[in-house]
Order: structure tokens, then C-alpha cells, then sequence
């Protein structure tokens, strides 16, 4: 046997190697390694180490290198409803409850159905995908059909059991609302990249009964609870009107803060709200695009994360953003905490790409499966090319993605170890179907048009 058989022979055989010139890991350190690799195996990360080790250690079915780009944990979209991405445009310049009100829930009781959810949420995980987002938060009706655009494009998403009071096309009531939630639940259980939560809609829209029915289910089935909250003063003045208390204090008051509350928004916040959410350890998502663009106001971010609250960010619907862009999101939100608090110091680069990773996932409670690179995690991770030459030159590889980069210069995007985008193809999404979901729903909804 040769001496290069004898080399061969001592590798340890992996599914896929990936060679970076930096690797942003997101762990407790913020770690940022240099040519480094990142090494895959049945799903999972396996090693991280430096690229000239990981070469003669390892012997790869597959090599990626990626000599000019940044390696990141999968981008984690904490709050959306996917289905609404075919309504893109339909009712601009309006305020929320207009918006609610005057175009969008009209154009729902007309249009949606499962054929509609499932040919929108195919749209909205292909626009994820080419853009780095490897996860996302759902709340939308026939979440089923939702599911099956997840299972079809290979994304990782957490699907809302939506429930409301009143009837839609998807549901009577309540009552009916929940078990239509379960049984989708109940559908997917087994698959390895879905997992639920209880969604009910907002304290506008659900009664103090049916919160005291999700807080038993959530805790039955170990289930977040996600919700919008807090989003206007309008919601705000509606429930001390029809309740005497902020719609906080009523989920206080039922038992549903807790770690399991993921609460939409959070845009209108008092200070000993921001420490009641801090004590029972809730998450906010923050959406910045959408807030602004409905012009419901500025979360209060740097005092959420002043008092240790776990933020993510969400881009809502593209109904309201009108895009599915975490890296906008993740510019915004950084801009605008510095722009209000004044304190250029007012989350960081490293915590804005936290909020859109790491700190996702333990809202979703995924954080020991994804979130950042580390051994025995997921490998959900999106390659960002750092060389162009509108964005060069780069001189920290984590600033330069939260101020200078787009989802343009994404390349690849893996979820579970599988390449699912890479350089504007898709693994299981052909073009044409795209094109043809958009050319069959476009005419139905353009009466809706504001």
C-alpha cells in the first residue's frame, strides 16, 4: 500500500465538508474563525475546525469551498404568515386596523383556501430560502397546507395552530379553530423539521375563555403559545375599554406569560411591562419593517435587551413589509436602536445577527438544534459572499453583514445538512411553478388592491 493509501484509508468518511474563509459560529463566545471548516454528517454538525485539519482528517462525499464568503447559522424568521405573500402589495399606505379591516380580511373571506395557503407559502419559502432563511414562525389558517409547502421545499418551520372568535373560511369558532389545530398538529409530528405552536391571534380577537383553553393545551402538549401583542395604541385603548386593563395585563392576569410566550411586536411597552416580561422570561419578536411600514411605532429593543428579555426578529407578512428579508430586518432593527436611544453602541452587529439566529431559536425552544454552529447541532447554514464589489471592501466579516450585505449575495442554503438554494436554483422549486402560482392567484386579488 502506498503512502497516500495509508493517508486515505485513516479518514473518517462524512457526508459534506464545507471550506470557509470565515466562519461566524454565533456560540457564547462570538466566536469568528478563520479558514475553518465546517464538517456534516447525517444532518449534523460535527466538527469545526481549521480547514487544513479538517482535510486530513476527514474524507467528505461532498466539498464545498467558499474561499470568499462567511459562513452563518441559518437566518430564523420568528414571526410571519407566510400564505399572505401572494397579497404583497394589495393595501399600501394604510394603518393596521384599516389595513385589517377594509382589505385584508375581506380578501381572505374571498380567496383563501388549502390551494391558495399551499401555492402562497410555496412562494414564501422559496423567497426565504434564496435570502438565508433556513426556519420560520407561522400563523396563518390551513396550516396543513402550509406544511406541505415546508415538507415539499426542505425548509425547517414552526407552524401556528391559528385560533380566533370568529368564523373564516378555515373555521367556525374557537372550539373548532383548536381541534382543527391539533389534528394538523397530529399530522406532522413525526417529521423531523416541523414543529407547532398554539397561535392564537391577538387579545383583540380571542376571549379570556379560549386564552384559558390555550394555557391548558400549550402546557398538555409542551407547546409555545405565539400571539401579536401590543402592536398599537389602538389594541391597546380597545382592551382598557372593553376589559380595564392593557392587553399585557390580561395575559398576565390569565397565567400566559411565561418561557413559552412568544409575543409579535411588542411596540408599546411600559417600563414595568418590559421587567414583567423579563421576569417570566418571555421572547418579543421585533419587526421592525413592518411596524414602520403600518406606522404602529418603534419597539423599545434596547431596553428589552438592557433587561435581559430574549428578542428576536420577524419580518411579519409580506402584506405588511412587503418582504421576507432578514437581512433587512436584522440592518433595521440595529439603525433604528441607535437611532432612538442615540448610543451608537445600541445593538451591536454580533446582536442583531444573534437576534436573527440564536436567540430565534430559543424563543422557538430549538436552541439545542439550531441557532449557531456548534458540534451536535442542525446544519442550518447560509453562505454569504462578502467579495463583491459593491460591498468590498469587508474588514469585519459580522459588520459587513448587518450594514453592507443583502440576501443578494447569499449563495448557498443548507437545512439539515442538505443544499436546498444555491446560486438561484433550488433543489425541489422549479421556476416555472413559481411564475405559474403568481400568473393564477394575481387576477383573484387584484380587486383587493387599495
Amino acid at each position: 500500500m502506498t503512502n497516500i493509501e495509508q493517508s486515505s484509508a485513516v479518514l473518517k468518511p462524512v457526508d459534506l465538508i464545507i471550506d470557509a474563509r470565515w466562519v461566524a459560529t454565533v456560540d457564547a463566545n462570538q466566536s469568528l474563525l478563520e479558514f475553518c471548516s465546517v464538517v456534516i454528517h447525517h444532518h449534523e454538525i460535527v466538527d469545526v475546525l481549521p480547514t487544513t485539519t479538517a482535510h486530513s482528517k476527514y474524507s467528505a462525499s461532498s466539498l464545498v469551498s467558499l474561499g470568499e464568503h462567511v459562513l452563518i447559522p441559518g437566518l430564523i424568521n420568528l414571526h410571519t404568515h407566510t400564505p399572505m405573500t401572494l397579497m404583497r402589495g394589495i393595501a399600501d399606505d394604510v394603518p393596521l386596523m384599516d389595513w385589517l379591516n377594509a382589505h385584508i380580511w375581506p380578501a381572505e373571506r374571498a380567496i383563501v383556501d388549502e390551494a391558495y395557503v399551499r401555492d402562497a407559502s410555496t412562494l414564501a419559502c422559496a423567497e426565504m430560502l434564496s435570502g438565508g432563511t433556513t426556519c420560520f414562525s407561522d400563523m396563518y389558517f390551513y396550516p396543513q397546507a402550509t406544511a406541505s409547502a415546508v415538507i415539499k421545499t426542505g425548509m425547517r418551520a414552526s407552524l401556528g395552530l391559528p385560533v380566533l372568535e370568529f368564523p373564516t373560511n378555515y373555521a367556525k369558532d374557537a372550539d373548532d379553530y383548536l381541534q382543527k389545530g391539533f389534528d394538523a398538529h397530529d399530522s406532522w409530528r413525526a417529521h423531523a423539521l416541523i414543529s407547532s405552536t398554539i397561535a392564537p391571534h391577538a387579545p383583540y380577537t380571542v376571549s379570556n375563555q379560549t386564552f384559558e383553553k390555550v394555557l391548558v393545551y400549550a402546557d398538555q402538549l409542551n407547546l409555545n403559545i405565539h400571539t401579536h401583542l401590543h402592536e398599537t395604541r389602538d389594541e391597546i385603548a380597545q382592551s382598557e375599554a372593553q376589559y380595564g386593563v392593557r392587553p399585557m395585563r390580561r395575559l398576565l392576569d390569565l397565567g400566559l406569560l411565561g418561557p413559552n410566550l412568544v409575543a409579535a411586536h411588542g411596540v408599546h411597552l411600559l417600563e414595568h411591562e418590559i421587567d414583567q416580561l423579563a421576569e417570566h422570561g418571555c421572547s418579543i419578536v421585533h419587526c421592525p419593517s413592518s411596524n414602520l411600514k403600518l406606522a404602529s411605532g418603534i419597539a423599545p429593543v434596547t431596553a428589552l435587551v438592557k433587561e435581559n428579555v430574549n428578542v428576536g426578529l420577524g419580518t411579519d407578512g409580506a402584506a405588511s413589509n412587503n418582504r421576507l428579508d432578514m437581512f433587512a430586518e436584522m440592518r433595521l432593527a440595529a439603525l433604528l436602536a441607535k437611532g432612538v436611544s442615540e448610543d451608537a453602541l445600541a445593538i451591536t452587529a454580533h446582536q442583531a445577527l444573534e437576534m436573527a439566529t440564536i436567540n430565534a431559536a430559543k424563543a422557538l425552544g430549538l436552541d439545542e438544534k439550531i441557532g449557531s454552529i456548534e458540534v451536535g447541532k442542525q446544519a442550518d447554514l447560509t453562505a454569504v459572499k462578502l467579495t463583491d464589489v459593491n460591498i468590498a471592501p469587508c474588514y469585519d466579516p459580522v459588520s459587513h453583514l448587518i450594514y453592507a450585505c443583502g440576501r443578494e449575495h447569499v449563495t448557498h442554503t443548507w437545512v439539515a445538512g442538505d443544499l436546498r438554494y444555491s446560486h438561484g436554483i433550488f433543489a425541489n422549486i422549479e421556476p416555472i411553478e413559481l411564475k405559474e402560482i403568481i400568473q393564477t392567484w394575481q387576477p383573484k386579488l387584484r380587486q383587493y388592491k387599495h
